[in-house]
């Protein structure tokens, strides 16, 4: 299995990076890993594939609330991706090459791989191959990591030394659109194959379910997301390894 780097441990995880859109800086964009690097926090982006096939970072399957385009992202090409501003500042949505050369391993960096079939099921593999041909030059710390256990088994077949892990939780809100049978299964994590994966990042409000006090016992790195005050840090702390976090700034160790 490979090993998760040590400082995943211990640098808090900045959700989508360091944003704050009342300043003009926006999730998974270039100004907020920019703000995350100066306060030395690691750094957590999603990935989206364009219509040519390359992976691109932005966190939603459509366009609709960060920018003044519609539609699905995979309806764009990287080109026009890359001319389309995010909020109200001048971000665009980058190629994830772009974004590896900006953090230079400088702080460590975590990937979330986004299910644009919204089933949590088979994919194409477009976007993980995308993501691992990315990566092919980059030497630095990172990680990477899906709701969707498939894209991180495929990820698995690709890559025998990425750290890899699972995002989990309940399954429970509405909008996942994801049937009962399927969200029995998910959120008993037993995708979790311990020979291979290092981490799990799980919901916040369900650090006291019974499979994640087996992953933590089993020795799994436990992640947790998203927090969002100091008090809420303190509370999860009690139980994770590390916390992903937005909206204030974590304490460092």
């Amino acid at each position: 299995m490979p090993v998760l780097d040590p400082a995943f441990l211990k640098t808090p995880i900045a959700h989508r990076a360091l944003h704050d859109a009342s300043k003009g800086i926006y999730e998974n964009c270039r100004s907020a890993i920019i703000a995350a690097i100066e306060h030395g926090y690691a750094i957590e982006i999603d990935l989206q594939l364009s219509l040519d096939g390359r992976a691109m970072v932005f966190h939603d399957d459509t366009l609709d609330r960060l920018t003044d385009k519609r539609g699905d992202v995979s309806d764009y090409t990287s080109a026009e991706l890359s001319r389309i501003k995010v909020g109200s500042g001048q971000d665009v949505i980058e190629p994830l090459e772009d974004i590896l050369h900006l953090i230079d391993g400088r702080v460590p960096l975590l990937i979330e791989l986004k299910d644009q079939s919204r089933q949590l099921s088979q994919t194409d593999g477009r976007l993980e191959q995308a993501t691992i041909e990315a990566l092919s030059l980059y030497q630095d710390t990172v990680a990477v990591m899906s709701f969707n256990p498939h894209m991180i088994a495929t990820m698995a077949k690709l890559s025998s030394d990425l750290p890899l892990g699972l995002t989990t939780g309940s399954f429970m809100d509405p909008s996942w659109g994801i049937d009962a049978e399927r969200i029995a299964h998910l959120s008993q994590i037993t995708d979790f194959d311990a020979e291979r994966y290092s981490f799990v990042s799980h919901f916040a409000l369900e650090l006291r379910a019974p499979c994640i006090q087996t992953l933590k016992e089993q020795g799994t790195a436990i992640f947790t997301w998203t927090i969002r005050s100091p008090e809420a840090e303190a509370v999860a702390m009690q139980t994770v390894d590390n916390i992903t976090f937005e909206g204030y700034l974590a304490a460092h160790p």
